[in-house]
């Protein structure tokens, strides 16, 4: 597409509202049976390790999930402000995933405009993903959050630069990295967009200026008369590739913070890759196609928005070039590394999420009448006369279809947003109801009674999830002799000798994984015979993702 073809951006900044609106209404949409969802295990690794001493958390960080650790240090202030409720876990996820869709309308008003950036933003707030990962105590949504900041300064420092806006891109940069290092892998686009700056300007990078060249001011790519070459033109020339030099070298260093910090914490996490990640399998090709679907959290929104951002793309041409490689490159290097080491988990590529929206509003921007504006998009600009389409009326009223399509992407996703906020399990047809077992172990107890989980050393957490639901209530896990602080991990050690120490206990509570009709058949090794050699079951209480029995002496 020629740059002649190409939609100019927004002219001026754009209002409040313009940016506001998005992030206003995801986080309406986030905080919507917020707390609703049982901390899932992942969320429960949160909770177990921010509620850690800080000297716990620290030696947790050495032994595995040192990756997540400066996340798990930010939970640990905050939840010794408000506290551990599902709610007050998950708040700052929900405030991180408003903020990103307000710094998507706002990118993307730089980027193509204010209505392609007002929709991308709408795009962005009715998506079940935004929702999912709103609510969840994990980083990915502050990851998110970071990865939309530190494109939009990295922007406008190649535009305007200044030592305050290469200063702030170091800054978010690094805290992206601390947060998510597999984002980092977003600093592939940047660098596209950066070398092309440095090579031939902002224009060629689709990153130029808002306001177009006056008529009268002869542009550096214009030939000018036969055989003469203006002053100014020919200075400009002159300068360009030390400009071009002075770019690149200012963004090698904005890059130094990120490097000094970052390297430590990743080469802890690279030697914790076997334990981390033992679950992953190697990224195959059947995965890129379901990845539209797994990122939106729902395929049919998954495949609509990846085809509104095929044809953003398209409509966009250069402009283009700095969103989509910000989906693309993080996809195909996440990809490829995952076909090598087991790296491949499809929530890790969240933060492309938003760039893809705004690819997506360029094509709704495209279906509005050129002379309407966004109705709260602040003082609209003159339009010369006659440059106003038929049937354009003041106010926005030209977003109706564009709106609609946005209406239509949030009705689609209705069935998932309802069912993410039932459970954050996946699939969503197998939750495990740590509550409703944690229940009947409170309803059922006993002064002297004990517990015992099978399995141990999985990922599912039921001894976490049982410990946060009944807190100090829990009966007595009396098969433990080091717990999860002690052995600065998330899973106890139990008794070599499991007939020993169940000697003198009378009731046990066995809690299983899975629906088992025969819990004490479930439970392998030693831990199984000493069971079965001294106990009866009493009661089974089945609950989805788990079994609960009472044993009896």
């Amino acid at each position: 597409m020629s740059a002649s073809a190409e939609p100019a951006p927004s002219r001026a900044r754009p209002g409040w509202p313009a940016w506001a609106v998005p992030g206003l209404l995801t986080l309406a949409i986030t905080l919507v049976g917020l707390g609703h969802a049982q901390l899932w295990r992942d969320e429960l690794a949160t909770w177990s390790a921010a509620t850690r001493p800080l000297p716990d958390l620290v030696r947790l960080t050495r032994t595995i999930d040192a990756a997540t650790g400066p996340y798990y240090l930010l939970t640990h202030g905050w939840t010794t402000l408000v506290g551990t409720s599902p709610t007050a876990l998950r708040l700052p996820s929900a405030l991180a995933m408003a903020g990103a869709a307000a710094l998507t309308a706002r990118l993307g008003a730089r980027l193509a405009g204010d209505r392609a950036g007002l929709l991308a933003g709408l795009l962005f707030a009715v998506l079940p993903a935004t929702s999912r990962y709103g609510q969840e105590a994990r980083p990915y949504a502050l990851a998110t959050l970071l990865a939309m900041l530190a494109t939009l300064l990295l922007v406008d420092a190649l535009r305007r630069p200044s030592r305050r806006r290469w200063a702030g891109y170091a800054v978010a940069v690094a805290a992206l990295g601390l947060l998510h290092l597999i984002a980092l892998t977003l600093l592939a686009a940047h660098a596209v967009a950066v070398l092309l700056t440095a090579a031939r300007g902002p224009t060629a990078a689709g990153l130029g200026p808002a306001d177009q060249p006056r008529p009268d001011v002869p542009d550096a790519n214009s030939p000018g008369e036969p055989g003469v070459e203006p002053r100014h033109v020919a200075g400009e020339a002159r300068e360009a590739p030390a400009r071009g030099r002075r770019v690149f070298v200012r963004w090698l260093l904005a890059l130094v913070p990120a490097v000094a910090l970052v390297a430590p914490l990743a080469l802890v996490a690279l030697g914790q890759r076997g334990r981390q990640l033992d679950w992953v399998d190697p990224a195959r090709l059947p995965d890129l196609a379901s990845l539209p679907g797994g990122l939106a959290q729902s395929g049919v929104v998954g495949g609509f928005l990846l085809g509104l951002a095929a044809l953003g793309a398209v409509r966009l041409g250069r402009r283009a070039l700095l969103p989509g490689a910000a989906v693309l490159l993080p996809v195909l290097l996440l990809f490829v590394a995952g076909t090598v080491v087991p790296l491949w988990v499809t929530r890790y590529l969240l933060f492309v999420v938003p760039f893809a929206c705004l690819l997506a509003g360029a094509a709704l921007a495209a279906a509005t009448p050129a002379g309407t504006r966004p109705a709260l998009a602040g003082p609209p600009e003159p339009e010369p006369p006659g440059t106003a389409p038929p049937g354009a009326r003041p106010g926005g009223t030209g977003l109706v279809p564009a709106l609609a399509v946005v209406a239509l992407v949030g009705l689609l996703g209705l069935p998932d947003q309802a069912a993410l906020r039932r459970t954050h399990e996946w699939p969503r047809s197998a939750p495990v109801d740590y509550a409703g077992a944690a229940g009947i172990v409170a309803a059922g107890e006993r002064p002297g009674d004990a517990i015992v989980y099978s399995p141990r050393d999985g990922w599912l957490f039921p001894d976490l999830g049982l410990a946060y639901h009944l807190g100090s209530g829990l009966p007595r896990d009396v098969l433990v002799v080091r717990d999860q602080r002690a052995e600065a991990s998330l899973w106890a050690t139990e008794c070599g000798d499991p007939a020993r120490c169940l000697a003198g206990v009378d009731r046990v509570w066995l809690v299983v994984a899975g629906r088992r009709a025969d819990p004490l058949a479930a439970v392998p090794g030693a831990k199984g015979e000493a069971l079965r050699d001294r106990f009866t079951v009493r009661q089974v209480w089945p609950r989805p993702g788990l079994t609960v029995a009472l044993l009896a002496r």
